[in-house]
C-alpha cells in the first residue's frame, strides 16, 4: 500500500526521481521549479540517489548537457518553468528528435511580459509542437506517480520518447499534501534497466545529430510524428501497468460524474480539483453538469475525448493560457477541432482565466459554467469570453 506522507509536490518529484534510481540530473534554479532540483542535489550529497548532479549556468545547458547523458544511456532527468523553458526550447526539439527518453518536470508559470513568476499554462502552450509526450497532474500524488511513470513509459523501447510532466506552478508545486509512497523496491520493479539502442559507446561509434538535407528531413519528421502517435496505445498500456503495481489508475482523458450529463466542464492541471466542488454543488442541486479533465496532452487522445463528451449537450473549456489573435485557448482550439465534422457532438464555448496566477474560485466556476451554457445554448458574437477580468469587456471578438 505505501507509506502515508505529507509532501510539497515539488519534493514529490524529487522522490520520485531517488526512487527510480536517476544517474543525471541537470537544472538552473528558476522559480517555481527551485525546490526541484534543490532537493535532488542534497539527496546526492547525502548518498541517498548515486548520480551525477551536474550545476550550469543556464537551463539551454541543463536540457544540452542532459542530451549528452542520455545519449549514453543514462536515466536523466531535469526540471524547469516558464521563461526557463522558453530558453531551452532549441534543444527541447532535439531530444524529441534523437529520441532520448529524458523526463523534464515542469511547474507552469506565466510568461514575461510583464514578468510573473506565478503559475498558468502559457509555457507549456508554447512546446506543445516539440514531439514530446506531455501529461498534465492535479495534485501531488500524480505528481509522484506519473514522474515514475514518465520514466516507464518513455524508456520503453517500443516509445523511447521524452516525457514532460506538468504541475501547476505553486498551486501545486509549493503545496504540502498527503500522498502514498510506495517502497522504493516496489519501483524499481516496475522499472527494468535503460536499454537504449545504438548509445554513444567507444567500443561502437554512432553518429547522433548529423546534418539532414532536404532529401532525407521530410521523411524523418513525418516518421518522427507518426512514432508519437502511435506511441499512445505504450502510453496507454504502461499507465495500465502502473495501475496494475500500485492500485492506482491514469487515464489519457478523465471525468468527475460526467456521465449522462448534458453540460460538461472541461478543465486541466490542478484547477480540476476546484471544479469538482463545485460539480458536487451543482449535482446536489439537481442540475445536469459533469467535469471531463484531459491527462495527456500530447499525443492528443482523440479517440477518448470523442467517447468523454459525444453524449453531452453543451462542453465548457476552461483555458489557463491565450492563443494570441486565435480562438482564444490552445485547449479550447484543439478541443474544437477534434470535434470537427463529428456526426454527434456538443457545442462548445470557450473561457478563458487564471492568468497569471489570478485565483479562479468556487463561485468563478459557477459564473464560467452558467456563462458557458449560455454561449453554447444561444450562441455568441464572440470568440471567447474571459474570467475575473477587470473592466467591462468580457468577451474577445474577431
Amino acid at each position: 500500500m505505501g507509506k502515508r506522507v505529507a509532501l510539497e509536490a515539488s519534493i514529490a518529484a524529487a522522490e520520485a526521481v531517488k526512487m527510480v534510481d536517476c544517474d543525471f540530473v541537470s537544472a538552473y534554479p528558476i522559480t517555481p521549479q527551485t525546490h526541484i532540483p534543490e532537493m535532488i542535489s542534497e539527496m546526492v550529497a547525502n548518498g541517498e540517489l548515486n548520480a551525477a548532479c551536474l550545476t550550469v549556468e543556464s537551463e539551454h545547458s541543463a536540457m544540452s548537457s542532459c542530451l549528452g547523458a542520455a545519449a549514453t544511456g543514462c536515466r536523466t532527468f531535469t526540471a524547469t518553468a516558464g521563461q526557463g523553458l522558453e530558453l531551452m526550447h532549441e534543444a527541447v526539439w532535439i531530444a524529441s528528435a534523437h529520441r532520448y527518453p529524458i523526463v523534464m518536470a515542469v511547474c507552469n508559470r506565466a510568461m514575461s511580459a510583464p514578468l510573473s513568476v506565478w503559475g498558468d499554462h502559457s509555457d507549456v502552450m508554447s512546446v506543445r509542437d516539440v514531439g514530446w509526450i506531455q501529461i498534465f497532474t492535479n495534485n501531488a500524488q500524480e505528481v509522484f506517480d506519473l514522474t515514475v511513470w514518465a520514466f516507464r513509459c518513455g524508456e520503453d523501447p517500443r516509445v523511447l520518447l521524452p516525457v514532460m510532466v506538468n504541475l501547476d506552478g505553486f498551486t501545486l508545486s509549493h503545496v504540502t499534501e498527503s500522498l502514498l509512497l510506495p517502497d522504493e523496491k516496489e519501483v524499481k520493479e516496475f522499472l527494468p534497466p535503460l536499454q537504449l539502442p545504438n548509445a554513444l559507446h567507444p567500443d561502437k561509434p554512432t553518429t547522433h545529430g548529423a546534418f539532414g538535407l532536404p532529401n532525407i528531413y521530410s521523411e524523418m519528421r513525418i516518421a518522427q510524428e507518426i512514432h508519437l502517435r502511435k506511441s499512445k496505445e505504450f502510453i496507454i498500456e504502461t499507465l495500465n501497468e502502473f495501475g496494475d503495481k500500485f492500485g492506482r489508475y491514469y487515464k489519457p482523458v478523465e471525468t468527475y460524474k460526467a456521465e449522462g450529463k448534458k453540460t460538461l466542464l472541461m478543465t486541466m492541471g490542478s484547477f480540476s480539483e476546484t471544479a469538482k466542488i463545485i460539480i458536487d454543488e451543482l449535482e446536489a442541486a439537481g442540475e445536469s453538469v459533469g467535469l471531463v479533465y484531459p491527462r495527456l496532452w500530447r499525443p492528443f487522445p482523440f479517440e477518448e475525448l470523442y467517447a468523454a463528451v459525444k453524449d453531452a449537450d453543451n462542453l465548457i473549456v476552461f483555458d489557463r493560457s491565450i492563443s494570441y489573435g486565435g480562438q482564444g485557448g490552445p485547449l479550447a482550439s484543439e478541443v474544437k477541432s477534434a470535434l470537427y465534422g463529428k456526426e454527434k457532438a456538443p457545442k462548445v464555448a470557450s473561457i478563458v482565466g487564471g492568468l497569471g496566477g489570478r485565483d479562479v474560485s468556487v463561485e468563478q466556476f459557477r459564473q464560467i459554467i452558467e456563462k458557458g451554457k449560455e454561449i453554447a445554448e444561444n450562441g455568441s458574437e464572440e470568440l471567447y469570453e474571459t474570467v475575473g477580468i477587470r473592466g467591462t469587456v468580457s468577451g474577445i471578438r474577431g
